[in-house]
């Protein structure tokens, strides 16, 4: 009879977490090619044993509990073991009946839960060159040190929504640099009369630039009402506001799973907004990954800008461009500042809910303008 469990449990359990949107689990988003099974050892009647594979997913760990919550052992056989926090884990949770008799007694209900951790040492994903044919390197940053290099970079402050209803209120530190990335971090914190805390940093007045290529390597948050972006606004905003005086969003990506917002942790957007005789114009476009989310490994986000076009790119393969030679998109021939941020919540995100994961981190590895 025990066999014949343990083989059903093997049968019920051995999934494609993506695609199971009816098991009583709370929805989270797991890499497309996550599978957990569970069967009996065949070595000792009585006990079961979990795998869990994933492609580029070399950092498990499995963790045994009962219902009480007391942890009963932590499996590291041919997995790789971390610190297990709530920081950056995906988790399931699934119901088994059977007996491990080594650890508890026969037919206590236990839970197995899976945590993915995000090893924030994990540096793989697409890196981009250091030239390109036609161009010179103008400026670049790597992110050395283990502070804010204030000559090129300024802190955005404050709360009251940023014109989109935005929850967060910006801090300081929020921003950290350390071992070559600047992470900006969103947290679940209530600071004056905000619900949740993060970061923006701009160059503004320090660094600006007209026309070239643009690259910038980064691995982004994920869940819903997470709302990170690299972009651009034109240097005159002081003196003529926006949108006249224009803005490029090199990268936005709009947490969750992307319904009813548009987007999806697997979602990227590339846009223009303009002044079109008083009026907000826009044109961009988006681009799916075929596996996986952003959240998962480094990407390259880029974009190629002169006087006649602005071309997007993803790991240097194009997905959008915008002819700029109207007289009504002139904004767009004239000098740009970068921003740095990630936003919770707003109109495009809307809020968090009950299955957004806190903390969330943008992890940027550099930034680098060829001209």
């Amino acid at each position: 009879m025990e066999k014949h469990f343990a083989y059903l449990l093997f049968l019920a359990i051995t999934i494609n977490l993506s695609g199971c949107k009816d098991d009583p689990v709370t929805e989270v988003v797991f890499p497309s090619n996550l599978v957990i099974s569970v069967e009996e050892s065949a070595s000792s009647e009585g006990l079961v044993s979990v795998n869990a594979t994933a492609e580029n997913c070399n950092f498990f760990s499995i963790i045994f509990f009962t219902e009480t919550d007391s942890t009963l052992f932590e499996s590291s056989d041919g997995l790789e073991t971390y610190q297990y926090t709530a920081d950056g884990k995906y988790e399931i949770k699934v119901k088994a009946h059977t007996s491990f008799s080594e650890f508890i007694t026969a037919s206590e209900n236990i839970t197995i839960e899976l945590s993915l951790i995000f090893n924030p040492n994990d540096t793989s994903g697409y890196s981009s060159p250091l030239n390109y044919n036609g161009y010179t390197l103008a400026w670049q940053d790597e992110f050395n040190g283990n502070a804010l290099n204030m000559t090129d970079w300024n802190f955005e402050t404050g709360a009251g929504g940023w014109g989109n209803n935005e929850l967060q209120h910006y801090l300081e530190a929020n921003t950290t640099v350390d071992g070559g990335f600047l992470t900006i971090e969103a947290k679940d914190q209530v600071f004056n009369t905000s619900a949740y805390t993060s970061s923006r940093i701009t160059t503004q007045g320090k660094q600006s630039f007209e026309y070239g290529r643009v690259d910038i390597r980064a691995k982004l948050p994920y869940g819903q009402g997470l709302w990170p972006a690299l972009w651009m606004l034109g240097d005159n905003i002081s003196s003529v506001s926006w949108p006249r005086c224009g803005e490029i969003d090199i990268m936005e990506m709009v947490g969750g799973t992307g319904a009813g917002n548009g987007g999806g942790d697997n979602v990227l957007h590339g846009t223009i907004h303009w002044d079109n005789n008083g009026t907000k114009a826009d044109y961009g476009n988006s681009i799916t990954l075929i596996s996986g989310v952003f959240a998962n490994k480094f990407h390259v986000f880029s974009i190629i800008w002169d006087n006649q076009k602005i071309e997007w790119y993803l790991d240097d393969v194009k997905y959008n461009s915008a002819d700029i030679t109207p007289s009504d998109l002139e904004e767009f021939r004239a000098k740009f500042f970068f921003i740095f941020n990630v936003a919770v919540g707003g109109n495009w995100p809307g809020s968090p809910n009950a299955s957004t994961v806190f903390p969330q981190k943008m992890i940027v590895d550099y930034v680098r303008v060829f001209q």
